[in-house]
């Protein structure tokens, strides 16, 4: 993978992160900078570690797959990047809340969004044991980009609630089926 090509797919997948704070943050009215930053770094430490764990599970498997892993990791990326893109049209279900109501569920919900956000992360690491790439690298980034986006989702929530939310998340979709389309036809010499 390039420079490029990493850095597209960190920021893919942290598009339902960003997604997910700004949800957060439009509830929260004006959150405090170190707020969004601890809710940033629980969403990149988890989003760290998944493509790490998935990458693991994928070494495995990758000796008994070699002749046809540019199809997994194609039907792989097209699955959780429609699957984006389709979440991006859904209603939001978290709801509105009680400000103490918010507070009791407080680490709990945030440690259950961050890793119901890292699914995609996980799948991608499978599919990334499937190529030749530096595993360490890419999951520093895809952590950092989480990083850095929840916390601007966090941030900046009731503001970018109308203006960029979804389609942010259908982007990051659309780019990773871009991504694995391009390994695809890499593979196949059609690229």
């Amino acid at each position: 993978m390039t420079p490029l090509t990493t850095l597209l797919l960190a920021f893919s997948m942290s598009a339902d992160a960003f997604a997910a704070s700004i949800g957060s943050g439009a509830r929260m009215g004006q959150p405090h900078p170190l707020h969004a930053l601890r809710r940033g770094l629980v969403f990149g430490v988890v989003e760290t570690i998944a493509p790490l764990v998935g990458w693991t599970l994928g070494m495995g498997a990758a000796q008994y797959v070699d002749t046809w892993d540019h199809w997994i990791v194609f039907s792989l990326l097209l699955l959780i990047g429609g699957h984006m893109m389709y979440a991006s049209f859904a209603a939001d279900g978290e709801g509105r809340s009680s400000a103490a109501t918010r507070h009791r569920r407080g680490w709990w919900l945030l440690l259950a969004t961050a890793f119901a956000t890292s699914i995609d992360a996980l799948a991608v690491g499978v599919g990334l044991a499937l190529m030749d790439v530096n595993i360490v690298t890419t999951a520093l980034a895809i952590g950092a980009a989480t990083t850095l986006m929840a916390t601007l989702g966090t941030l900046f929530g009731r503001w970018l609630t109308d203006r960029v939310g979804r389609p942010v998340e259908f982007l990051g979709g659309l780019i990773l089926i871009g991504i694995g389309s391009g390994i695809l036809t890499q593979h196949l010499g059609l690229w």
